[in-house]
């Protein structure tokens, strides 16, 4: 069965990413993809490498019709996922809904005004999305049909720390981690300028970052993690380092119990993984180094896979009961998963 497939605000980065996606998934259709700026063009004239592959057109988003789509995904801008996913319940829509703001990742509508600073715009419909960290929380609840899909941020810290959250109870942890101008968003901007970011690093909102809000839920109240997020010099990634403070568990135990049969995380013993490993890629990849008593954990990603379209996906693989990387990795690629490989 091919399930029918909408993407709501599809221009932007994700929306690419997400529609690139969806026309190689053997059990979608991508049949509306919309854009208020521009309905009526085809995709391919703002997502110019998707020529060839589709002549599907934008549509507005007010020509959505609940009955014509099994599966939504929303990749509208914070504040604005809400919204849509709003009018998708209001009108009755039964299928699955995967969102990707951060509209519905807190489910207590008073701990989403705080982080964010703003009113929730669907304060009735947040607590009923599950936070879809795919391979931390899989399987899901029986009978799901709304996932919020993380923050790019997020799903570095969270894959690369709750292993050792779990194991020891908690986690301290001092994290520095850098991305690339897309994870701002397709919008121009001084800060995604490119002669202003071009050979610069730039960190902002220390220790306060909004992602560290979803953080939470996973680490347990006893954790302390600080975190520096920075801008980096390049157009999409995330690498970054967690300095371990205190643990007593044994690293490269815990990473594959935790990851052993998780074929979109891979583990990296004994040396740090290289951002340009994990870019254009579904995985994060994650590595250890230990010196005595102390411990570094690095990780890398591709915020707009990852971080964003391809967990959206493999959310969706999920809990719709499909093979897990349907339309991300090959199936063969199944059959030996990086951190259990068979003999030769």
């Amino acid at each position: 069965m091919i399930l029918r497939t909408a993407i709501l605000h599809g221009a932007g980065y994700t929306g690419r990413e997400l529609a690139r996606l969806v026309l190689g998934h053997p059990r979608l259709s991508l049949d509306m993809v919309t854009s208020r700026t521009f309905a009526g063009q085809t995709l391919w004239h703002v997502h110019s490498a998707m020529r060839g592959t589709t002549e599907l057109q934008f549509s507005t988003p007010d020509s959505f019709d609940v009955d014509s789509a099994d599966v939504v995904f929303v990749a509208a801008e914070h504040g604005q996922g809400a919204v849509a996913v709003k009018g998708l319940v209001d009108a009755g829509f039964e299928g699955y809904i995967v969102d990707l703001s951060a509209d519905f990742r807190l489910p207590d509508p008073a701990d989403y005004e705080a982080r964010y600073e703003r009113d929730h715009p669907a304060p009735e419909l947040a607590g009923t999305f599950q936070y879809g960290m795919a391979d931390l929380r899989s399987p899901y609840p029986a009978g799901t049909r709304h996932i919020a899909n993380p923050g790019c941020f997020a799903t570095g810290l969270a894959l690369s720390l709750t292993p050792i959250a779990r194991a020891d109870g908690m986690v301290r942890a001092a994290v520095t981690a850098l991305t690339g101008a897309s994870g701002s968003g397709a919008r121009a901007k001084a800060t995604t300028h490119f002669p202003d970011r071009e050979g610069n690093v730039r960190a902002y909102r220390v220790f306060n970052h909004q992602h560290q809000a979803e953080l939470a839920q996973l680490f347990g109240p006893d954790s302390h993690v600080d975190f520096v997020p920075v801008s980096g010099p390049w157009t999409r990634g995330i690498w970054g380092t967690a300095q371990i403070q205190g643990s007593t568990a044994d690293l490269a135990e815990v990473f594959q119990d935790a990851y052993a049969d998780r074929p979109l995380v891979r583990l990296w013993p004994d040396r740090l993984p290289e951002l340009k490993w994990s870019v254009g890629t579904p995985y994060c990849d994650i590595g250890w180094v230990i010196k005595g008593e102390s411990a570094v954990v690095g990780f890398g990603l591709d915020n707009l896979l990852k971080g964003a379209a391809s967990q959206a996906i493999h959310n969706l693989n999920l809990v719709a009961g499909w093979r897990e990387t349907a339309g991300l990795v090959p199936a063969a690629a199944d059959r030996a998963p990086a951190n259990n490989p068979q003999p030769a």
